[in-house]
């Protein structure tokens, strides 16, 4: 351990619930975590009535407080420097708490990581160490993306149809040339970022036989070409003839003078001329980057029929007032019944084996900056004094590191099964790409297809389940 002391008193605040399916009391249920804490040889407190303050005798202790979720609150317990550490998820850490030895969010933005202690959201220049865990909710916001879709589209009116079958109003000969669809097969969706999020939603996409079109930086191209997507330079590229476009760019830097997001109404008028007339809209990033008075009168023209919109909602518990980012959108429910789906920010914070995961994992991090110095999965500055390392990686989300890689090789007789099918299908292609003429190509895939196919497939398959999918996150190629 880093602090010799043995005596030293650590405590950790957890402000967010780590588990959310109900335990056998009836409340959210903390006990893996609790349990993953204690195999740590740390102390987990939970309950009415803890008082950090009288927390003592040495060693690290998770203070778990989920019901601290305003800033007054937060600012009153943790104002003063009675905490080391914090791991929230969705709750706001003010600017006024104190956490020397840093913070984790459970998921990947830090926006809602105001203190001071490492300098805000960003992390930078602050004296503490600020970490995310990315990727962890990234499956879950990727299949309610989906979910969103689903909903809309195929526009085949389920329990209009159902009520009408169950009253004897039907007749499937006569009354079902009255609703046509169309499937989501040929499809084009503009996935707008090429995150962790972005990419599930392009591959789940592409399950469906949509056509993903993926707008992200220069650097992401040869990336997102060699997975068989299409790549746009721009947002509104992207976004040109799509019946669907799916938002997941993050907010950007905030101005330093007038604190408005770099990317904040990015998705306006111009993405809404772009696309196919009667497109879908789907944005479960943050509501900012929707211009919600644009997104209005797209929806009234009828250049975007269906819009999906999840954000972040406040109500003032005295007077009922209610703000935050989906706030812009409420008038406009009642505008376009039935077309426009809101939603409190639940897509990802709902999941309860993705908060458990991400919890966990949260529990380590400041585990390791607290004993070792060593800070994974950094965002912003590294203060002095702490070592960067890598940061953890969910299996198959985020690209592959060339430790994922030299895995592959503990097990001997993985890393034989790929030498011994590169070296049949390398076989393969040589003598076809030799053949001199179509009869000799015909009879030569007619003799050798059936091993090649099954050497295909199996390929296929032992790359997806050991994760080597999408881009080497090491460094790039001369």
């Amino acid at each position: 351990m880093y602090d010799t002391d043995a005596r030293r008193t650590y405590r950790i605040l957890i402000c967010d619930l780590v588990g959310l399916r109900p335990g056998p009391d009836g409340r959210p249920d903390c006990s893996e975590v609790r349990r993953h804490v204690e195999q740590a040889c740390c102390t987990f407190h939970d309950g009415d009535g803890i008082v950090a303050a009288d927390i003592g005798g040495g060693g690290i202790h998770f203070v778990y407080r989920p019901d601290l979720n305003t800033a007054e609150d937060l600012v009153a317990e943790a104002g003063d420097g009675l905490y080391d550490a914090v791991i929230a998820a969705a709750t706001v850490v003010p600017a006024d708490t104190v956490f020397p030895e840093g913070g984790v969010r459970i998921g990947a933005g830090t926006g809602n990581m105001h203190s001071r202690s490492w300098g805000g959201g960003s992390g930078a220049g602050g004296a503490a160490p600020l970490m995310n865990t990315p990727g962890i909710n990234s499956r879950a916001t990727a299949q309610m993306v989906m979910k969103a879709i689903l909903r809309f589209l195929p526009d085949l009116p389920f329990d209009l149809l159902h009520e009408c079958s169950v009253s004897g109003r039907f007749d499937t000969g006569r009354d079902l040339k009255d609703f046509p669809t169309g499937k989501l097969e040929g499809r084009r969706i503009a996935v707008l970022g090429y995150g962790n999020i972005g990419r599930e939603v392009a591959r789940l996409a592409d399950a469906f036989r949509m056509r993903p079109v993926i707008y992200a930086r220069e650097r992401h191209r040869r990336w997102i070409e060699a997975e068989g997507f299409r790549y746009a330079a721009t947002p509104v590229e992207a976004s040109a003839g799509a019946d669907i476009v799916s938002v997941h760019l993050g907010l950007g830097a905030a101005d330093a003078t007038t604190g408005r997001f770099a990317n904040a109404g990015l998705v306006g008028d111009a993405i809404f001329d772009a696309v196919s007339p009667g497109a879908t809209l789907v944005n479960f990033d943050r509501g900012e980057l929707v211009d919600a008075a644009a997104l209005d009168t797209a929806m009234g023209d009828g250049r975007i029929r269906f819009a999906a919109i999840d954000a972040d909602i406040f109500r003032d518990a005295a007077t009922g007032a209610v703000s935050g980012p989906l706030a812009p959108y409420l008038p406009l429910v009642e505008r376009h019944a039935g077309r426009l789906l809101v939603l409190p920010h639940a897509v990802a914070d709902t999941d309860h084996p993705s908060r458990v995961a991400g919890a966990k994992q949260a529990v380590d991090q400041i585990l390791e900056a607290i004993r070792f110095r060593r800070v994974g999965n950094l965002k912003g500055d590294l203060p002095d004094g702490y070592t960067a390392v890598p940061g953890r990686a969910i299996h198959g989300i985020g690209g592959v590191s060339a430790g994922t890689l030299a895995g592959v090789a503990e097990d001997a007789d993985v890393v034989k099964q790929f030498a011994d099918m590169a070296g049949r299908l390398h076989d393969f292609w040589t003598r076809l790409a030799a053949a001199a003429d179509a009869e000799e190509r015909q009879a030569l895939c007619a003799a050798m297809g059936d091993g090649v196919m099954l050497d295909v497939n199996r390929q296929a398959a032992l790359i997806g389940a050991l994760g080597l999918h999408g881009p080497f996150t090491g460094k790039p190629r001369d």
